[in-house]
């Protein structure tokens, strides 16, 4: 049993959705073994068993972490919602951490930072700091500090006001959630392209709950995207939102993702890096023409909604 708050939780398991896993997903595996709050059960819901299985072939995976459950299915079966809900289902701790497969923890103390921040009484999620790999180009090190700054927050309806769409901001890359309050709330939505962990942070806010942001827990997960992949990625975003009024209708990312644009491009002519900023402007471009076809995706024609959304996603379409 590990002490929460005033509470004994006796388990905390960790689902971590794949397809196509590779060195990272290795590197996050030996990290969850060596927490300081051990993870009772990792529930990998991995999608297309050939790809996993050509990974640890002949590697003494399973003998190493023997607290593996596995979970194949095909691609046609995958659903960002409906998976991780399935996920959570096989799960009977009371609380269960998201995370992807190229989220790779920083240190020791993912675990017990992330159950720390859930401590406080409200709080139905909380979820962890995105960091740039080294590798990665200075606009996405400036993204990775916009979206993810050192400073806690729990973010409640008072502050929608104010924050707008990031009181709503939660991330499976690498978050923790309360057991009762998920099920009291119904979990992830079953069928979605794309922000399901959005989704439901804005449904517990309206209920009443708080989504915390904790900082000191900080995993490495970082993507230096093309034009193509952010127009791709950002046209099943604006999918999303055009499905759920009820939640994004209300507040605005229009000006959010404006206000970043000019703060990194303000950031790259501080660093001297005036070069870069025509790049920043022509991906810039490329995202908001996806977001904003993607909003309006029931005005195209089928054939074309399919060929904005990401190659990850394109099953969606064949789906009800």
């Amino acid at each position: 049993m590990l002490l929460w708050g005033k509470v004994f939780v006796e388990k905390v398991d960790v689902i971590i959705p794949t397809y196509k896993p590779d060195q990272k997903f290795l590197d996050l595996m030996e990290k969850l073994a060596h927490q300081t709050v051990p993870v009772n059960k990792i529930i990998i819901m991995n999608t297309e068993q050939k790809y996993f299985d050509r990974l640890t072939y002949g590697t003494p995976f399973s003998k190493k972490y023997k607290n593996i459950q596995i979970k194949h299915l095909s691609r046609r079966e995958f659903d960002h919602g409906r998976t991780r809900n399935s996920g959570v289902r096989c799960s009977e701790a009371p609380v269960f951490i998201m995370m992807t497969q190229d989220a790779v923890p920083a240190d020791e103390f993912l675990v017990e930072k992330l159950l720390q921040a859930l401590e406080q009484d409200n709080a139905a999620a909380a979820y962890g700091r995105q960091l740039a790999g080294e590798s990665c180009s200075e606009v996405e090190k400036f993204t990775r500090n916009f979206n993810y700054p050192p400073e806690k927050a729990l973010k409640t309806k008072d502050d929608i006001e104010k924050l707008g769409i990031k009181t709503f901001f939660c991330s499976n890359v690498c978050a923790a959630y309360k057991r009762d309050i998920f099920d009291a709330l119904g979990g992830f939505i079953k069928h979605t392209i794309f922000n399901e962990d959005m989704i439901y942070a804005a449904n517990a806010v309206q209920a009443g709950y708080g989504i915390a942001y904790q900082p000191e827990a900080k995993v490495y997960h970082s993507h230096d995207y093309s034009c193509g992949e952010q127009f791709h990625r950002n046209f099943d975003l604006g999918v999303s939102q055009a499905d759920h009024p009820e939640i994004f209708s209300t507040v605005s990312s229009e000006s959010e993702g404006m206000r970043l644009v000019k703060m990194t491009a303000a950031h790259l002519k501080e660093k001297n890096m005036w070069m870069q900023i025509p790049g920043l402007i022509v991906k810039s471009g490329f995202k908001y023409m996806g977001y904003q076809l993607g909003k309006r995706y029931k005005q195209l024609p089928k054939a074309l909604v399919v060929k904005c959304s990401a190659k990850a996603n394109r099953e969606y379409w064949n789906k009800g």
